[in-house]
């Protein structure tokens, strides 16, 4: 989603990084373009001269003029700014008496439903023992929806017929979930197409019923400055606890992200990036604060794998990235077991300085692109997966006849296994020149 942002704030701290010591003027140029490029992703305009403002307060002082590298130190304010901006993290308050209700509102195709199961599992995973509620009789499909997910996901689902009013099944439901031994109960409630009285007289009648603990806004991203208007219309007769963003993997310019934070008021507490029902990530701020500068996200990736593998697993693929020891035999063994993790281009742009790589591979790679690269590399030796620089010209064509692919592909994955490794490199020894190495 921060694509384009993160492209035009780097080019921008590239500029003064050459500059070496930086005038007043210096300063006021390379936030010229910060701003522009706030502008163009879409941030609100507010919220891009509030943001502008306090970096340039920091960097004109003596926190830059002392600096021995001013260039890096605007990046550290910038870096620092961006957190700001995006606001302190924030968990679900599930403190006091079981069960605790959440009630999920948002706009029609917001994917409210979608997001119910989402959380419904991440708390099961926590160790919750969660309940789904269709409380939007409006769209059938939603209640059949939720049903198919819950029984996918193993997950109870309360539903009644489409004449009930949301209000009382959201009652009954909390009702049956004290009884049945439910830690939290997750209410899918109707959405429109806009905002409007009658729809916000039903969520104030179900909160008002069952008092949730926490009421989320589910916006759709791709959505930009709308997004932060509904925030604002939801939050001003709803009272929300908390935002989840959805279709964070999209390419919206990301403003949504950036300024719905600070404009409402009402901190994010989840993204989700990705239409699977275990894309659904806790909000950390300084990550992605960190995404959006190019430095990468390597928390996160060490989490995600976690989640899928045993510790030594992740160590080893921990200590592998940070050393760039692996060579083709690990990576196979690595883009198998990453494949489980997501979308490959998101994976990479976790790792420090491979947006750039990221950027090269088409948005989505499609499985059998995937599966031919395991081909070429099934098609080498042990001693050619351990050193490529023995590729000659014949090897190289025996490997594209027995992969089925061309000599053409096989170079290609040869050239981005060479730049991936002159980047771990680059990393590990301290001498990249990305955004990344600014903070060695």
């Amino acid at each position: 989603m921060f694509e384009n942002l993160s492209e035009k704030l780097q080019a921008t701290f590239s500029k003064l990084a050459r500059k070496g010591r930086l005038s007043e003027s210096d300063v006021d140029a390379g936030l010229r373009e910060v701003r522009l490029a706030l502008l163009e992703a879409d941030v609100n305009y507010r919220v891009v001269k509030d943001f502008i403002a306090r970096v340039r307060e920091r960097a004109i002082g003596a926190e830059v003029a002392k600096s021995l590298t001013p260039a890096q130190q605007m990046v550290k304010i910038v870096h620092e700014e961006l957190i700001a901006l995006l606001g302190q993290p924030a968990k679900l308050n599930l403190s006091g008496q079981a069960p605790h209700v959440i009630m999920l509102v948002g706009l029609q195709g917001s994917g409210k439903t979608t997001m119910a199961a989402k959380l419904a599992l991440y708390l099961r995973r926590d160790g919750h023992k969660p309940l789904l509620v269709a409380a939007d009789p409006y769209r059938p499909a939603a209640i059949t929806q939720l049903e198919v997910l819950g029984r996918q996901l193993g997950i109870p689902v309360h539903a009644e017929d489409v004449r009930t009013r949301p209000e009382e099944v959201a009652a009954r439901a909390v009702k049956m979930a004290a009884g049945g031994a439910y830690s939290v109960v997750i209410l899918d409630t109707a959405g429109r197409l806009q905002i409007d009285d009658e729809m916000m007289d039903e969520l104030e009648r179900i909160s008002r019923l069952v008092h949730p603990r926490e009421v989320l806004l589910v916006a759709d991203a791709m959505t930009g400055q709308e997004a932060v208007r509904v925030a604002e219309g939801f939050h001003a007769r709803l009272g929300l606890t908390g935002l989840i963003l959805t279709k964070i993997d999209g390419d919206a310019r990301g403003g949504a992200a950036l300024s719905i934070r600070s404009v409402t008021g009402v901190p994010i507490k989840f993204l989700g990036v990705g239409e699977k029902t275990d894309a659904l990530e806790p909000f950390h701020p300084d990550r992605l604060a960190s995404r959006i500068l190019g430095m990468g996200d390597v928390l996160t990736l060490i989490e995600k794998a976690e989640a899928l593998f045993d510790e030594e697993q992740a160590r080893k693929m921990e200590q592998k990235l940070r050393e760039a020891s692996f060579d083709l035999e690990d990576f196979r063994q690595q883009l198998r077991e990453v494949r489980k993790m997501g979308p490959l281009q998101q994976v990479l742009e976790m790792i420090p300085g491979f947006s750039q790589v990221s950027r090269q591979l088409p948005a989505d790679l499609p499985e059998k692109q995937l599966k031919r690269i395991e081909a070429i590399i099934d098609s080498m030796t042990p001693a050619e997966r351990r050193d490529p620089q023995i590729l000659n010209g014949s090897r190289k064509r025996r490997i594209a006849m027995g992969s089925g692919t061309s000599v053409q592909e096989v170079n290609q994955l040869l050239h981005q296994f060479r730049d991936m490794q002159r980047l771990m490199k680059q990393f590990s020894s301290g001498r990249g020149r990305g955004l990344f190495s600014l903070f060695q």
